[in-house]
């Protein structure tokens, strides 16, 4: 493994290198990270690892012909092979129908972006937080519980032929618990952070324990529409969705559902979105993106108004806009998404549906038409039916079938409570609320 010093230096001297072969331009970005992953089921670990990684980002441009590559093998020989490769399919490739050279910098980037989190790796404090999870989750009524902490420090060093040389660090860690009252009745919450006063194993614990325990002896459901309340973990999982929409180069494939959508309304006045990584010590802060240029706040959607896609160079110079630092050399991506909060506790949110479903959980999200936004889910865990604003019953059985932006601009109202949520299906955390939302179809489930 790389020391310290010549993990620095690498990035620089590739970046020459390619520019001597002929390149236009070229960035190196070097990632190493420790990380430690405790698995637990049966109230117990079960398995902790703890690993180091180094993986060498390349990006090589000829102009409009351009490649990138990964490598987690960083051997003299391994790196040589991995340029040739690249610089030899670089002179092949399409061309892309637009040329935008990288930033030219350097930057100023925010200090307090350079070094995130505050979070410790000590194997007995990472247990404690283990414990604590799971005691959380059996007092509120569970019997088993299950689910891993991931727990990461990284350096990352990066070097463009923009005249960008930047490094930072970062301390985060995530969680997810899974409660079991019974095989049939389970609930689940997770959370991510960078700051340890705001890592709450026991909140996590106690929210997954107290949904198993009221998902005791659940029955089949009845398909119809239905007003619904969705839960963090399954609202995040659609704003996930969404955050992958928005970026340019997916509007710019037709792998997106927001093609032509910008200053149009795409989701209820109710809803507004911004991707900040700008935020301390939150687990998706960043203070540059790949392309070296520093973050920046982002309003997404703005009381239901598409307000701007998610651009690097390329795509901003293809929109006739700028990049709004969100580089992926070649796609575009969210660091961070947050819903804004509403006005409404959970418990005035149900007070409010007279016939519904509140789902807390979901997974195997997949889409009937990607450029319609048409798709369908599972509910995972504790999902009840909701009658004159209070849960009756636990039920089973049941998808959820919709269109993104019909969901989004059927949302009635929002949580004040939010969480960070990040975990298997959510790639890029969200500060989710829990939200009410009219006439949700839901059918019969396969599974």
């Amino acid at each position: 493994m790389l020391t310290i010093s010549e993990a620095k230096e690498l990035p620089r001297k590739l970046v020459k290198k390619i520019l001597k072969l002929g390149a236009s331009d070229a960035t190196v970005r070097l990632s190493v990270s420790n990380s430690t992953m405790i698995r637990f089921s049966n109230n117990n670990v079960t398995i902790s690892n703890s690993f180091k990684i180094a993986v060498l980002e390349i990006y090589i441009a000829f102009k409009e012909r351009r490649v990138t590559g990964t490598i987690t093998d960083l051997s003299q020989a391994s790196i040589e092979q991995t340029i040739e490769r690249l610089m030899s399919t670089a002179k092949t490739v399409q061309p892309s129908d637009v040329y935008a050279p990288l930033p030219k910098g350097p930057f100023k980037y925010d200090r307090y972006l350079l070094k995130v989190g505050n979070i410790s790796m000590e194997p007995d404090i990472l247990v404690d937080y283990v414990n604590a999870a799971v005691n959380s989750a059996i007092s509120m009524g569970a019997k088993r519980v299950a689910g891993f902490l991931r727990f990461m420090k990284s350096e990352t060093v990066l070097c463009t032929s923009g005249n960008v040389e930047a490094s930072s660090k970062k301390n985060a860690a995530a969680l997810y618990v899974r409660a079991f009252a019974a095989d049939d009745a389970t609930g689940q919450f997770a959370t991510a952070t960078a700051d340890s006063s705001e890592f709450r194993p026991e909140k996590v614990g106690s929210i997954a324990g107290e949904i198993a325990k009221i998902a005791l002896n659940p029955v089949e459901g009845e398909p119809g529409r239905y007003d619904a309340i969705l839960g963090p973990m399954a609202f995040a999982h659609i704003i996930d969705e969404f955050g992958s929409a928005t970026s340019a180069f997916n509007v710019d494939i037709g792998a997106s559902f927001l093609v032509d959508m910008l200053g149009k309304q795409v989701a209820s006045q109710k809803f507004t979105l911004i991707d900040d990584p700008t935020l301390y010590n939150t687990y998706g802060a960043e203070p540059f993106d790949d392309e070296g240029l520093p973050t920046r706040r982002n309003i997404i959607v703005e009381n239901g108004i598409l307000k701007t896609y998610l651009h690097n160079s390329t795509t901003a110079k293809r929109h006739g806009t700028t990049s709004t630092a969100n580089a992926g050399i070649i796609v575009p991506t969210p660091f961070n998404l947050i819903i804004e909060a509403g006005d409404r506790s959970f418990e005035k949110l149900l007070s409010e549906v007279d016939r519904g479903i509140y789902v807390t959980n979901d997974w195997y999200l997949r889409y009937s038409n990607y450029r319609e936004g048409d798709f369908s889910t599972v509910p995972r865990d504790g999902l009840f039916m909701i009658k004159n604003g209070s849960i009756e019953k636990p039920l089973k059985g049941l998808r959820l079938v919709g269109n993104m932006i019909k969901l989004l601009s059927s949302i009635i109202a929002l949580s004040m409570e939010r969480h960070w949520i990040e975990w298997w299906e959510v790639e890029t955390p969200v500060y989710a609320p829990w939200a009410l939302i009219a006439d949700v179809e839901f059918t019969k489930s396969m599974l």
